[in-house]
């Protein structure tokens, strides 16, 4: 079934974690032009919220790349994409003729051009189009999705995203929106570093650490970095588990140093951050929210 004709497309979502599940809501309760979502994932519980919201749960990931013209994939990393697409009972060997695939996922640029390319060869169509910001932007539908896409596939698949996305950014071909992504969590890793040495330094020489940042937020140095993770994480020491974990933000950043080493680029501030989040890994702090890494620099 082609996408591009007047039939309305059934649309599928593989993954409802943390960011999957809201992202997925989304898309149920805004894409009217759509005959459907089904859904997929090895947890029972957002299974069963999403059915009473309106999805359709699948079986496996056979049924639901047998069943979808669309599919949205929301997964841990680019192991997990590989494994759910090019297993013996993945999508590449189950789905329909003409089938999209749009990762959501974070994934290695090399991968995702490769897995692209597998795609292609079997006449389906691939987009990369990894979110950012937080969760509670996932609940509320105004995450940035960066996107590697042609024109044409970009422009089929946009009012998908806009259910999820406040802010869409068609970035160049496919592996572009990888690229802006895991250097977008580059950026902001070392920034929310530098707001942990700040916040740190500021403490133990007798300043409010809310004065400062309050501050810093009237400044040259305020950003989303500051509002978001300094605010609502480092100053209240605010560090759960059921987020952002520093085991995935470690590999977020493994992925960025892969292309450095890919394109010859030093990246030494990208290289203090690994080695904290590994500090911060080895003390115990691996499965909670990654700006826990403000812990290693208050304990030297």
């Amino acid at each position: 079934m082609n996408v591009m004709t007047n039939k309305k497309p059934v649309l599928g979502f593989i993954g409802l974690g943390v960011m999957g599940e809201p992202m997925c809501r989304n898309l149920i309760e805004k894409s009217a032009g759509t005959s459907g979502v089904y859904i997929f994932d090895l947890n029972p519980e957002p299974v069963s919220r999403l059915s009473d919201a309106g999805a359709t749960p699948a079986e496996s990931i056979s049924q639901i790349a047998g069943s979808v013209d669309i599919l949205f994939l929301s997964l841990p990393g680019g192991a997990e994409v590989d494994n759910v697409l090019s297993g013996t009972e993945g999508v590449f060997a189950n789905a329909r003729d003409d089938l999209i695939i749009v990762d959501l996922s974070t994934s290695e640029v090399g991968l995702t051009r490769t897995l692209a390319s597998a795609a292609s060869d079997q006449g389906f169509r691939y987009a990369d189009a990894p979110v950012a910001r937080t969760r509670q932007a996932a609940i509320s539908g105004t995450l940035a999705i960066m996107v590697g896409a042609d024109k044409v596939l970009y422009d089929t698949i946009e009012p998908y995203l806009a259910c999820m996305a406040s802010d869409i950014s068609h970035c160049g071909e496919v592996g572009a929106g990888q690229m802006v992504k895991i250097l977008n969590n580059m950026v902001l890793f070392q920034t929310v570093l530098g707001l942990s040495e700040a916040l740190t330094m500021a403490r133990r020489a007798g300043l409010d650490g809310e004065v400062l940042f309050d501050a810093l937020g009237k400044g040259s140095a305020n950003s989303f970095a500051l509002q978001n993770h300094g605010l609502k994480a480092l100053l209240p020491g605010n560090y759960p588990e059921q987020a952002f974990s520093t085991g995935y933000a470690k590999k977020d950043l493994l992925y960025a140093l892969q292309l450095a080493q890919d394109t010859g680029t030093e990246t030494p501030g990208a290289a203090t951050v690994l080695d904290i989040f590994n500090r911060a890994i080895d003390s115990g702090d691996g499965d909670k929210y990654w700006p826990v890494l403000m812990n290693v620099i208050d304990s030297e």
